[in-house]
């Protein structure tokens, strides 16, 4: 007589596409039961009971359980995880995630914060450059890597220019240095930044693999990566090659930005990537007059920050002291560092730094209580049904 146990054996031939295991050892079976007439009841759990994949997980199930000797009907009840097993899964699908990917010269204990906006034109590169420069002055070693290969914004802001160079001993290239921060570029591989990168998808991959497999990074506490807008093949590849990774998502406060910006966190959480929190740019401006102007509307940090359960580490002020340092290879945070945005930028560090700490500086319990926080079940339905699996 077939036994519960030859079930779940038989069950390990049953895979989640997008989460890249079987059921079983996802923890996707809580129970297996078969009485005398040789009816199998098995219970299966999804992340929420109306999973994207549920219709092929439920038929891959049926099909392979009913036609093992012994087995006369299956019945598989479809039911929904709850908070702490989801967390559970998260933790399986990223440890799988690490297992599967391939060596970088990043070190394991490097806290990547990707650095993401589903749209262009919210700034995103010139947070990426303060944040990389804040988490320096606060006593960090810091690297940042450009991975918006065909906008590439960050030599110029950051003051460094090319080419890149390879060690002769090791063969690896050797980032170039800005205001105490690694960076590396393909604004530093290319005979001007007026040139055009005509790439493909498969050539953007290939290059931010390079970035981090043949880049001489050495230790660091932080390595900030500035994304291209939107959900495309470096996003996608970044989740791959880095699973260490955690994304910190850039909206402005209109809804229009908000509301693009859902799909990068929606991403994030398909690709099984932690969300470290959101930042607020262009919130608003100070005239000389001392008074506020909401130039691009009110709320739309407060709204992201909710609607995707992480919390919005800050708001960065409209200064014409971002863009001309950005201009002139002089980013505000080492030239104003006490001016509006300055100081906004070194809050947000400390944001991210409460949020992300370095690794010998953080507790289990903080730990899962993040993970566990950002797989709460007051997750919007709707969100929720888009960024979950089977």
């Amino acid at each position: 007589m077939v036994t519960p146990e030859d079930i779940r054996t038989a069950l390990r031939g049953v895979n989640d596409p997008e989460l890249g295991g079987n059921i079983v050892e996802l923890g996707m079976v809580p129970s297996v039961e078969i009485d005398a007439n040789g009816v199998v009841d098995i219970d299966l759990a999804l992340t929420i009971a109306e999973c994207p994949m549920r219709n092929q997980i439920e038929s891959d199930t049926t099909r392979r359980i009913e036609s093992m000797p012994g087995v006369t009907a299956v019945n598989v009840h479809i039911s929904a995880m709850t908070r702490a097993q989801r967390a559970e899964l998260m933790e399986k699908a990223r440890f799988k995630a690490r297992e599967k990917a391939q060596p970088t010269q990043v070190p394991p204990t490097t806290r990547v914060i990707a650095v993401a906006s589903g749209k262009g034109g919210v700034g995103k590169s010139s947070i990426s450059v303060n944040l990389a420069l804040a988490l320096r002055r606060k006593g960090f070693v810091v690297g940042l890597l450009d991975a918006d290969i065909w906008g590439f914004s960050i030599p110029r802001m950051l003051g460094v220019e090319g080419p890149l160079t390879a060690n002769d001993a090791t063969r690896l290239i050797q980032p170039a240095v800005g205001h105490g921060v690694s960076a590396v570029s393909t604004g530093l591989i290319i005979e001007s930044e007026e040139t055009a990168l005509m790439w493909r998808g498969l050539m953007l991959s290939k290059a931010l693999e390079q970035f981090l497999t043949q880049v001489e990074w050495g230790e660091l506490d932080y390595l900030v990566i500035d994304l291209p807008p939107g959900t495309g093949d470096v996003q996608m590849a970044l989740a791959r090659l880095l699973p260490q990774a955690e994304m910190l998502v850039v909206t402005t406060p209109q809804k229009a930005a908000q509301k693009v910006a859902v799909r990068v966190a929606d991403m994030a959480r398909r690709s099984h990537m932690p969300i470290v929190g959101v930042v607020e740019n262009m919130a608003g401006f100070v005239c000389s007059h001392g008074e506020h102007h909401d130039l691009f509307g009110s709320g739309g940090g407060d709204e992201l920050a909710e609607t995707i359960n992480a919390p919005l580490l800050g708001r960065i002020p409209l200064d014409a002291a971002v863009v001309s340092g950005g201009d002139e290879g002089a980013p505000v945070v080492i030239t104003d560092p006490a001016g509006p945005a300055g100081s906004a930028f070194l809050s947000l560090a400390d944001g991210v730094i409460d949020v992300l700490p370095p690794v010998e500086d953080e507790t289990c319990t903080g730990r899962i209580a993040k993970l566990i926080a950002q797989l709460d079940d007051g997750m919007p339905a709707d969100l929720e049904a888009g960024a979950s699996h089977g």
